[in-house]
């Protein structure tokens, strides 16, 4: 079987980081996740829409309602780190502004995941 990359590409190392299918699969996994906690989301966004602050507080104080959230919050977030990476890695060429941009979005889509979660928990241990 005939090596088909340059001898510059053998020397540098590039070729497959053996790494693409965990991320593809890992991909569909939280896609197909979301698909359950998206619809439950936005069925709990439009009964509660009119609704005072204090009314939803005490809905998501609930431990059947803080559990899918923290979960659609976590899915959403890794979803969203994931896609980013990906589009990143294809249409970003220059390497430090590669670099940067991933990790400002893994950085940015943790922070917003831990603060989202800790929201949901000091909701839910408050009431």
């Amino acid at each position: 079987m005939t090596d088909l990359r340059s001898p510059a590409a053998r020397v540098r190392g590039l070729g497959s980081a053996k790494e693409g299918v965990s991320h593809w699969w890992t991909q569909r996994v939280t896609a197909v996740a979301l698909v359950p906690l998206s619809l439950w989301f936005v069925w709990g966004v439009v009964t509660h829409i009119h609704q005072p602050a204090d009314v939803v507080s005490a809905w998501m104080g609930q431990l059947h309602v803080a559990v899918p959230m923290i979960l659609f919050l976590l899915a959403v977030f890794w979803h969203a780190a994931l896609g980013l990476q990906v589009v990143i890695e294809d249409y970003v060429h220059c390497a430090c502004a590669r670099t940067a941009s991933l990790v400002f979005v893994k950085l940015a889509c943790i922070g917003l995941a831990v603060t989202g979660v800790v929201s949901v928990l000091k909701i839910l241990f408050q009431s």
